[in-house]
């Protein structure tokens, strides 16, 4: 894969800021479900919403463009990163659909390898990839939604934690530095696997 055209930055720093979509989905007159237990006014990983006086659905969708050059890699850390956000709603992922944007004028091959790498790790969350939608794009995006099912009470927010609750980094401090420093190329490749083991291992360990 060239480094000029698909790796000039991925993963969460893709991302729009939060304070500029709150300033738009604040103005939105949504219907208000009395059963949706999670919203995106908590900025949280997922939605959740209630179907049974004990269960849950959580719902997730996250893509971005490519951080890393090997592409069936950057399709296991964009499945593995979507996969999470159930994981961290204390929820247990079920089915999953694809999200591709790729150009015309690009070699299929490398899609293939993209959803490989996600499928993959589809398989080893025990996970049912059961669609996706794609469109013709000037730039490589993948993802996935992810929904999954959880018990009610144990529902994880990001905006709940009490003193004494124990913290889990699901990732190792320095990811995002190393990955910039990838870029620049000035990263050790003991170190590049170090975080790329990282990126790829599922929350549900």
């Amino acid at each position: 894969m060239s480094e000029k055209i698909y790796c000039q930055g991925g993963g969460c720093s893709a991302k729009l800021g939060a304070k500029k979509l709150s300033r738009i989905l604040e103005k939105i007159d949504k219907y208000e479900d009395p059963d949706l237990l999670v919203g995106f006014d908590s900025h949280d990983d997922a939605s959740v919403l209630k179907i049974t006086e004990n269960k849950g659905i959580v719902s997730t969708l996250d893509f971005f463009p490519p951080m890393v050059e090997d592409p069936y890699l950057y399709g296991q850390i964009a499945a593995t990163n979507a996969l999470s956000d159930v994981y961290a709603m204390g929820g247990i992922p079920r089915t999953a659909l694809n999200i591709v944007c790729f150009p015309d004028e690009e070699d299929l091959n490398i899609l293939g390898r993209i959803i490989e790498g996600g499928n993959d790790k589809l398989k080893e969350a025990h996970v049912t990839l059961s669609g996706g939608h794609s469109i013709r794009d000037t730039s490589i995006k993948y993802g996935l939604s992810v929904t999954g099912i959880v018990d009610v009470d144990s529902i994880k927010t990001n905006n709940n934690a009490q003193a004494g609750d124990v913290l889990i980094l699901t990732k190792k401090l320095g990811v995002g530095m190393t990955l910039n420093a990838m870029r620049m190329k000035d990263a050790a490749p003991e170190v590049l696997d170090d975080v790329f083991k990282s990126m790829t291992t599922l929350n549900k360990y």
